[in-house]
């Protein structure tokens, strides 16, 4: 199932936690609706940028999932609103995704998740279906053994 022109669902539900833990990770047909818009307004505009096929490491996220991995109880992802981007091995680097992103395009949140001043280890973006995008920018780092998150400068 094409959930726009370059992305499919297969892309958005593949999770080797969920297939390790033998977990369902099939989003509702609301989640699906959300993972169109959010193609519609960031994916398809980024893969158009920059040519080349988007590579997802992580889009839904079902309840169970989430809670066996330790996402936050308030992830995008459970809702279909969210994707991370890694770039890694291909002709474009992640910051180049995440400044495309912050410069041109409509979005809730974009992270630049962990890795160097230079580049992020991938790019987290979401898009609120239900409202107005915040357009917040964060910048994710570890303390200890947990992730805490600054505005992006």
């Amino acid at each position: 199932m094409q959930l726009s022109k370059h992305l499919s669902l297969a892309e958005v539900i593949r999770s080797e936690s969920a297939k390790r833990l033998g977990l369902s990770n099939m989003p509702t047909d609301q989640h699906l609706e959300n993972f169109k818009k959010l193609a519609e307004n960031v994916f398809e505009p980024v893969r158009n940028h920059f040519n080349i096929p988007i590579h997802i490491s992580s889009a839904y996220r079902s309840q169970a999932l989430n809670a066996a991995i330790g996402g936050s109880l308030t992830s995008q992802h459970c809702k279909g609103e969210a994707i991370d981007v890694d770039m890694d091995g291909t002709a474009i680097t992640n910051k180049q995704v995440f400044d495309y992103i912050k410069n041109n395009l409509s979005f809730d949140q974009l992270i630049w998740e962990f890795g160097s001043d230079s580049n992020p280890d991938w790019v987290h973006v979401s898009y609120n279906t239900s409202g107005k995008q915040r357009k917040e920018v964060l910048k994710a780092s570890k303390s200890g053994n947990k992730t805490k998150y600054s505005l992006y400068k």
